[in-house]
């Protein structure tokens, strides 16, 4: 199935839980059960995955019933199984807040306006928010620390964040 709408990673099942086709989900959103919300689950390439039709909080994400699910072979057998909803699902931001995902594509600028490259993802290993940027004129990817001092300007309606690359750590001269 084709589609062009933007999705959003929002969780992913884990396995099954009990005897009864329950499936357990970890979920990457604020309130876990703000799954139930957003209607049926999709896959990465927008078709069908899920829809919950019962769920109950636990410390990492929900565990419930879904359509598709009656036991829990069944629920095991989709075990990682990444799961979106579309962007539009979500409500408006505030004025000054955005969504990390709406991110994703905007040029990174340097202060005199050339194009370094293109957000290909935010990631985060643990500590802050990293912007992984897919360079203009090709090559690996690198990675900008997403602080005030790295991104001090977003831009987002406009296609662009302004990036101010960290200054390389040189060897240290000797005493």
């Amino acid at each position: 199935m084709a589609n062009d709408r933007k999705l959003i990673l929002v969780g992913h099942v884990a396995g099954g839980f009990g005897v009864k086709g329950e499936v357990r989900i970890t979920a990457y959103t604020a309130d876990p059960l703000a799954l139930t919300d957003y209607g049926p689950l999709l896959r990465a390439d927008g078709s069908h995955g899920l829809t919950l039709t019962q769920a109950r909080a636990t410390k990492d994400g929900v565990v419930g019933r879904a359509k598709e699910i009656a036991t829990k072979e069944e629920a095991d057998a989709l075990r990682n199984l990444k799961l979106y909803v579309p962007r539009d699902a979500f409500p408006a931001p505030e004025e000054d807040e955005f969504y990390l995902a709406d991110l994703i594509g905007v040029e990174a600028r340097d202060p005199a306006g050339v194009v370094l490259g293109t957000v290909k993802a935010v990631q985060n290993f643990g500590a802050d928010d990293m912007l992984e940027i897919a360079p203009a004129a090709g090559g690996p990817t690198w990675y900008l620390p997403f602080t005030r001092e790295a991104v001090p300007e977003l831009h987002l309606a406009d296609g662009w964040v302004l990036a101010v690359r960290p200054e390389e750590v040189g060897e240290r001269e000797p005493d």
